[in-house]
């Protein structure tokens, strides 16, 4: 699934990286010809054999990301539609402090803590449902930037941009926190069922439908670039608050293990 979404992708790269947004998370870097030993809780992975050659990927799982926002639909609901949540963060200058770990079964990668339990920080009076539902939709991309790091640190190589597709990545609020959080251009693909177009494209490539990855590269069509807008300062500001609540999440296990 994840490799087919790499390949949709034209991620054929060494450095280049996806990110396919749907009920979790999924995070795939090209790392090239060898294979690489992570230490920093990513997976090493075949990414795909293609001509007898093999290239292989970092990997790295968020267990929750789009079901973070049918969370909000469907057990908080604060809203009807999924769609709504990106007018609602839109409508705010800011979460009012506010941070949601979305840890509803743990936290995957790099944390891979499965005892971690989902919280609401920072609540004020003023806190309202579309600070909550701002604040839903930034935890997508703080797990999210919280892979990345580990992937630049495991691959020694600097990442400059990444391609986003799945089902919330047509949630352009989520793409530009996306792009200001990481400090790096995000990619939307005019198709972002980047799965099933890899397959195509593999399949296309072993009948000679396509002639190379060269003829991919000029099918894959962007929808839109999103382009970093923070500031430094603001940016860091944003995820050291974000590192104190997966903190208090991550405490949860330590205090007590009793489920619901």
């Amino acid at each position: 699934d994840q490799q087919a979404a790499l390949f949709g992708q034209t991620c054929f790269d060494r450095g280049d990286v996806k990110i396919t947004f749907g009920t979790g998370g999924f995070l795939l870097m090209n790392i090239g010809g060898d294979p690489r030993i992570t230490s920093r809780g990513l997976l090493t992975t075949v990414a795909w054999n293609a001509g007898g050659a093999t290239e292989y990927a970092l990997e790295g799982s968020i267990y929750i990301a789009g079901a973070a926002v049918q969370w909000l639909r469907d057990e908080l609901q604060i809203v009807e539609e999924s769609a709504e949540t990106e007018r609602m963060a839109e409508s705010v200058e800011d979460t009012c402090g506010c941070y949601v770990v979305p840890a509803f079964v743990g936290l995957g990668a790099p944390h891979w803590d499965q005892n971690a339990r989902g919280i609401i920080m920072g609540l004020t009076r003023g806190t309202n449902r579309c600070h909550i539902a701002r604040a839903s939709l930034e935890s997508i991309a703080f797990q999210a930037n919280d892979v990345i790091r580990a992937m630049e640190a495991d691959s020694g190589t600097c990442i400059h941009s990444v391609k986003v597709d799945g089902g919330a990545s047509a949630n352009n609020f989520l793409c530009q926190f996306l792009a200001d959080i990481t400090g790096m251009e995000v990619e939307r693909p005019r198709c972002i069922e980047s799965t099933a177009l890899g397959a195509a494209y593999m399949a296309g490539l072993a009948v000679g439908f396509w002639d190379g990855e060269d003829a991919l590269r000029e099918n894959w069509s962007l929808d839109r670039r999103f382009v970093p807008q923070m500031d430094e300062a603001e940016r860091q500001e944003h995820i050291n608050g974000w590192n104190r609540a997966v903190r208090c999440a991550r405490l949860w296990s330590e205090t007590d293990n009793s489920q619901c």
